[in-house]
């Protein structure tokens, strides 16, 4: 929808200002943001450099965000049908992620230290320079928490893509600003992180149980890779993690043997010239989700606008679910919610149509309808009714909300 004028606007910042603040919640950021907590609680008896870093990670969190949401406007503008969390629907993006969340999770663990990786030229700006540290968990938070929509985010988003540049880009800033404000506000205000501990052995022992929901996101990654590229990929991507554990140990137990480092890093490469292809590759069209899902073969059937438009000239009601593999909200929304055993029933009582629109994959077709409900990018759940107009359900679902919406 076109904006109405600049109280809309000011609302979807306000929204968009929200929405990023719960973005904080979501669990797959809670591993980065334990580890920022960490970072300042070790710092906590130096007010200024607790202060840089705060500022380091804020500046890099909204930077990111803005340049997410720079990219995501260009290629639209390029004519690509996109939308929010388009990154995730790249196999390249998804590999990338799998193994830098390895490593983090092995350096979590103790198994290496970065530095050690490290020319020493780059190790000495890393120690001289600690708030680089910040700015790159900000980065990495953006990374995992960009493919959510939080509640409030839904419709900021899809206004945004309707305005000028500078309109859009303050939105995603404002969303930025939201997310980083929490942070940034611990390492400003002297005594924030009273609560926590006097730093100690309790630090390092906490780092490392910060590796298992490391290691979780790591689990995630594979798995929406799977959906999207099929178990060779997942084979692939698997062993080319055996081989970059593999070199990291030559590099650290064989310091003095070139042989060694060197036998790692052919291993490493040679499951890379091997398995990159096999990641990337378009997929067969045996190995799509949507076909592979059990669930769209019995209750859940695959969307088109065209089964759309004839369900509902037909006289039928019809329930939208745009979903992904790679959308955690969604799938805890499935599961705790639409798939319920009373939600069921109600569907089927009110002979109720089910539509899954899987964004798992590129697909314009959805980008165009999410844009016709004045949203750009998912979970997002339409109750679709002849002659009415469509109803959009909040990102976060409770059964009473979908069972009152049933009911209209």
């Amino acid at each position: 929808p076109a904006p109405s004028g600049t109280s809309t606007w000011w609302w979807a910042l306000l929204a968009a200002f929200g929405g990023g603040l719960i973005l904080n919640l979501m669990p797959c950021v809670f591993p980065i943001l334990a580890i920022k907590v960490l970072s300042l609680a070790e710092s906590s008896h130096q007010q200024r450099h607790r202060a840089l870093s705060a500022w380091a990670y804020g500046v890099a969190v909204v930077v990111s965000f803005a340049a997410l949401g720079g990219l995501l406007l260009g290629l639209r503008s390029a004519g690509e049908a996109i939308g929010w969390g388009f990154q995730l629907q790249s196999p390249g993006m998804l590999v990338g992620l799998s193994l830098l969340f390895v490593l983090i999770t092995l350096n979590l663990a103790g198994a290496f230290e970065m530095g050690h990786l490290l020319p020493s030229g780059l190790a000495g700006v890393q120690l001289r320079h600690p708030v680089v540290d910040s700015a790159w968990s900000g980065i990495l938070a953006v990374a995992v928490a960009s493919p959510c929509t939080a509640p409030f985010m839904g419709a900021s988003l899809g206004l945004a893509v309707t305005l000028p540049t500078a309109q859009a880009l303050a939105i995603f800033v404002a969303l930025g600003a939201g997310m980083a404000t929490p942070m940034v506000l611990a390492g400003l205000i002297p005594g924030a992180l009273s609560w926590l501990p006097k730093p100690g052995a309790w630090m390092q022992t906490l780092r490392q149980v910060m590796a298992f929901p490391m290691a979780m996101t790591v689990v995630w990654l594979v798995w929406v890779l799977t959906q999207i590229q099929g178990a060779d990929a997942m084979a692939a991507l698997l062993l080319v993690v055996l081989a970059l554990v593999f070199a990291l140990w030559t590099w650290k137990r064989f310091s003095h043997s070139w042989v060694w480092r060197a036998l790692g890093a052919l291993a490493l490469g040679a499951s890379m010239a091997w398995g990159l292809p096999v990641m990337t590759h378009a997929p067969t069209p045996t190995s799509s989700a949507a076909e592979s899902s059990a669930d769209s073969a019995a209750v859940w059937q695959a969307w088109s606008p065209e089964r759309e438009a004839a369900e509902l000239a037909a006289g039928r009601a019809v329930f939208v679910d745009y979903t992904a593999a790679w959308c955690l909200t969604c799938q805890v929304n499935e599961s705790q919610v639409l798939n319920q055993a009373d939600v069921m029933q109600a569907f089927r009582e009110g002979g109720w149509v089910l539509l899954k629109a899987d964004w798992t994959r590129p697909d314009p077709r959805i980008t165009a309808s999410l844009a016709k409900l004045g949203r750009n990018g998912i979970p997002t759940y339409a109750v679709l009714k002849p002659g009415r107009e469509p109803v959009v359900l909040a990102e976060i679902l409770t059964r009473a909300q979908v069972l009152d919406a049933l009911a209209r």
